[in-house]
């Protein structure tokens, strides 16, 4: 493979790509993005029960025709499959979709538990969440059980605040491999990376890009990151987009990252984010810093998020 890829170490001694590619939305895409991917150098891809695409991920992995131990697969557990006695029933119901018999690394999606059952999102009649009781302490207790079993070779969370990734290490054995949360030049979150570091716990950045997305309603009036002037004048003297720039920014910092298109030359142009940034400009992006959230769903969810956080309105 021309491309040399970073690699990071998890805590488990795994390696873990810097660069992953993210199938969060459009299903039906997916199969033919995820061989794209892998063709263009891809080796992490990350999905999620609740994402509807573990199946098409699998199909894709199957066709790029790789092996499967040279692929980095990341999947995650949804809040409506936190009670203890539904937590590897989810993961059963994961690995048959991906068509894997093992997951690299499993994440609890959120910390906030939805009602039990096989409503993804349960609500009542006013439209209001349904949530569930069951503490995240004994979700992840019961993850650690299904990483002992093998099926996955690591375990980790997802948007946690920094209260709850305390508790949770103080209450639970295995140190989490990984925390996936959003992470971009406008919310850099530095302390909060730095305890990480401090701890083992590796990042993976999800919208590396910000407010890519439109159902983010907030950043409508303020421009893309990825437009940036610095980011942008970064880019030309490197030859690099301001996308590219955003994902180097975050490798710097030790961090792997999710970008996620369906289009061919995107997929390809995300992959070459991976380049050395020179300190010097990691420095400057560290000052763009805009504290800027786009997503925190604490309302449609039922459960305050990131309250401790940088991004909290």
């Amino acid at each position: 493979m021309a491309h040399n890829q970073t690699m990071f170490k998890l805590n488990t001694g795994a390696q873990i790509p810097a660069i992953g590619f993210g199938t969060w939305q459009d299903a039906e895409a997916q199969e033919q993005a995820v061989v794209t991917a892998i063709k263009a150098g891809y080796r992490h891809i990350d999905t999620a029960f609740v994402y509807g695409t573990e199946e098409a991920v699998g199909k894709g992995i199957k066709k790029a025709g790789i092996p499967r131990d040279q692929i980095f697969i990341t999947t995650k557990l949804w809040n409506n499959a936190h009670h203890p006695e539904d937590v590897p029933k989810q993961l059963d119901a994961s690995l048959k979709a991906l068509g894997v018999d093992y997951i690299d690394l499993w994440l609890m999606h959120w910390p906030s538990a939805f009602a039990r059952g096989d409503t993804l999102f349960p609500k009542d009649k006013d439209g209001k969440p349904i949530t569930g009781d069951t503490d995240y302490v004994d979700t992840y207790k019961a993850m650690e059980k299904c990483l002992k079993e093998g099926k996955v070779k690591a375990i980790g969370v997802s948007n946690f605040s920094k209260a709850e990734m305390e508790r949770l290490l103080e209450k639970t054995d295995v140190v989490p491999a990984a925390h996936e949360l959003e992470l971009h030049p406008w919310l850099q979150q530095t302390s909060f990376t730095e305890w990480h570091k401090q701890k083992g716990i590796h990042i993976i950045a999800y919208s590396p890009f910000g407010n890519q997305n439109p159902i983010y309603d907030k950043g409508k009036d303020i421009g893309k990151l990825i437009d940036d002037p610095t980011l942008v004048e970064i880019g030309k003297k490197h030859g690099k987009t301001g996308a590219q720039v955003a994902l180097a920014w975050n490798i710097a910092k030790g961090h792997s990252v999710l970008p996620k298109s369906k289009t061919e030359s995107r997929i390809k142009a995300n992959f070459e984010g991976d380049f050395k940034l020179p300190e010097e400009d990691v420095k400057k992006i560290d000052g763009i810093d805009k504290k800027l959230r786009f997503c925190d769903p604490s309302e449609s969810f039922g459960y305050k998020y990131y309250t401790d956080l940088d991004g909290k309105e």
